[in-house]
């Protein structure tokens, strides 16, 4: 691109920033600017804790939000971008919001990190920690952190064909530079989006899983994360868009090891990635049975000494009414592989981190849930984090009644079902195993230590905080019962 030409694209696009910058509400500054733009129209005590506000999942301060993007660490914090619309409540304009957190648990909402421009909106993507320069985009001591996006250029005038473009930051994600020979990667077939990008040691090269079109997915590589050859294709059966890719050692054995690649609804392969090539070993695999976990990211660059592959999506579906938001995020996660009698499989529980927000213990062991007991009639609150162990013996079915939301375990079918969404779930040594996250607007049940997850949204009655655990048909036993009342993260 020649100096005249890039003046002209660096002017039009400072144009259009400010453009936009000056019809936007401010979403996305801090949470002590949202406070006074809000106190306005409702006391500043409130924002954060609305009726329907989770309390312990992170939502925007106000508009929509969908995928998680960019998830990295860096100097002390864990970045997390997201699909934003910094003009409405409803999809649209999509800009990569911006929150980090020292913990996990804490977010502060920062300034706007990428707006649309020419090429297009901004779509999802990754971001790495260029620790050895290779786009020469650091600046003294200060890595450059890159963001790796698509240009969704079918929603700018005139239209454009999606492409996969760079921008990076020299002052820890505070600011974003777009690059200047964007984009990075042409248009290849259709809807093209969503790049994964991480480093490959072996290779000593950036890799890139990018979306194509249904059921195609693509191996792209790279020595400077500007030009990109192509590494292998990816079949995946119904596979679409968002591809996670990473590898784990399985049982923790760092000396047996495979790569997991996925695609948005959770839906996975297990196998073998040479540097080039994937080839999986197993079918399509899902851990995710649940109707409100979609497009989950893995967080890049985790602190030294820290091992954990940790996720965290958006949870799809919510309803919000006369919220100033809309959408939030799943609770993060760490994955694991483990050997099951069915092969190698996928597990996923909630980091350790949650456990700094128990609060009040609640605790039973070798209760009979005969004669409708409810062993969780004591509790009358909102947040919780309640683990249970449960021998299942003469009983037909097993109620967990969360303010009115009914999760059922059908003994005989061996299934776990709440309205429409059912997955199956066998008894291990006779018991079945459960955690529940429960939020203001949302609960995620882990099951057997992981190995089915089922994560919802729920929009309960604001009068009802009953909780029930009951059998019918039969006597069971819960041989343990530990409800955690949890504070809220939000100041």
């Amino acid at each position: 691109m020649n100096r005249s030409s890039r003046n002209t694209r660096l002017l039009s696009d400072f144009c259009l920033l400010v453009a936009v910058a000056m019809s936007l509400s401010l979403a996305g500054r801090s949470h002590a600017d949202d406070t006074r733009k809000e106190s306005a129209a409702k006391p500043a005590a409130k924002l954060y804790h609305e009726a329907l506000r989770p309390q312990f999942h992170f939502s925007p301060a106000k508009n929509w939000t969908n995928d998680p993007n960019g998830l990295v660490y860096y100097d002390g914090e864990y970045h997390l971008f997201f699909q934003h619309n910094p003009k409405g409540i409803n999809w649209g304009n999509m800009t990569w919001g911006h929150a980090v957190s020292k913990d996990l648990l804490h977010w502060k909402q920062l300034e706007h990190a990428i707006y649309p421009d020419a090429l297009g909106t901004i779509f999802s993507g990754s971001a790495v920690v260029d620790h050895n320069n290779t786009a020469g985009f650091n600046k003294g001591d200060e890595k450059a952190i890159v963001a790796i996006f698509t240009y969704a250029g079918g929603a700018v005038t005139p239209k454009v064909p999606f492409t996969q473009a760079i921008a990076y930051s020299t002052d820890r994600g505070r600011t974003f530079t777009k690059y200047e020979g964007n984009p990075i990667l042409g248009h290849i077939m259709d809807g093209n989006r969503d790049p994964k990008v991480f480093w490959h040691e072996p290779t000593k090269r950036w890799v890139m899983a990018l979306y194509l079109a249904r059921g195609k997915f693509v191996l792209y590589g790279s020595k400077d994360l500007k030009e990109w050859d192509k590494l292998s294709d990816v079949a995946f059966p119904n596979g679409h868009e968002c591809p996670e890719f990473f590898e784990l050692p399985i049982d923790g054995d760092e000396n047996n090891r495979r790569w997991v690649f996925w695609e948005a609804g959770g839906r996975h392969l297990i196998g073998k990635f040479d540097g080039t090539t994937f080839t999986p070993e197993t079918e399509v695999l899902r851990t995710e049975r649940g109707n409100n976990c979609y497009a989950g990211q893995t967080w890049n660059d985790l602190p030294e000494g820290d091992k954990r592959r940790i996720f965290i999506g958006w949870m799809a579906g919510g309803r919000y009414p006369g919220m100033p938001f809309n959408q939030q995020m799943s609770f993060p996660c760490e994955l694991t592989l483990r050997t099951t009698e069915d092969g190698v499989r996928l597990f996923t529980e909630p980091i350790d981190e949650v456990k700094s927000l128990r609060g009040k213990h609640h605790n039973a062991s070798d209760v009979s849930l005969a004669n409708g007991a409810n062993p969780l009639s004591n509790l009358g609150g909102e947040l919780y984090d309640l683990e249970t162990v449960i021998r299942p013996a003469g009983a037909e079915k097993i109620t967990l009644n969360i303010r009115g939301s009914e999760v059922v375990y059908d003994v005989a079918k061996s299934t776990l079902s709440y309205k429409d969404r059912v997955a199956e779930v066998g008894l291990v040594d006779g018991k079945l195993k459960l955690r529940v996250l429960i939020d203001r607007s949302s609960f995620e049940i882990f099951v057997n230590d992981g190995r089915t997850v089922m994560s919802f949204c729920f929009t309960p009655d604001a009068d009802n905080k009953t909780f029930k655990l009951t059998a019918d048909g039969g006597t069971a036993t819960v041989e343990s019962l530990d409800v955690y009342e949890l504070k809220s993260t939000w100041p």
